[in-house]
């Protein structure tokens, strides 16, 4: 049976469309109506957001590859949730030196919803 981040990318393969943008120093493989938890961005719940750095755009086996970015090609998302995710505990130790520390650390996140996928002037999918 495969994993899950495989039954992810197999699910992703058998829709229409994709899209890989960057955002926050890292690239997320998308296509609309997919939920996506990236780095911390500024909005509020219920905003649209839009991510102009695209580098590839996929649709019906046809491939558009950017050098580096796409021109005239953005992603509309929608801003879903503002939060923080799981604790994180960074624990140092030195044997026989009498030193130890304890810390913690939880990452921001925001979680978009991927509503359209925009090339050149025209909506390629809802």
């Amino acid at each position: 049976m495969p994993s899950r981040s495989q039954r992810k990318i197999f699910i992703l393969i058998l829709k229409t469309m994709l899209a890989v943008i960057k955002t926050g120093g890292k690239q997320y493989l998308v296509s609309p109506k997919q939920k996506i938890k990236i780095e911390r961005i500024a909005g509020k719940e219920g905003d649209n957001i839009e991510f102009a750095e695209v580098l590839l755009i996929e649709k019906d086996g046809k491939v558009e590859i950017g050098k580096p970015l796409i021109k005239n090609a953005k992603v509309i998302g929608k801003i879903l949730k503002q939060g923080k995710g799981k604790k994180i505990i960074i624990f140092k130790y030195k044997p026989k030196k009498r030193y130890s520390k304890k810390t913690g650390h939880r990452q921001h996140f925001t979680e978009v919803e991927i509503k359209d996928v925009i090339f050149g002037e025209k909506v390629v999918i809802k």
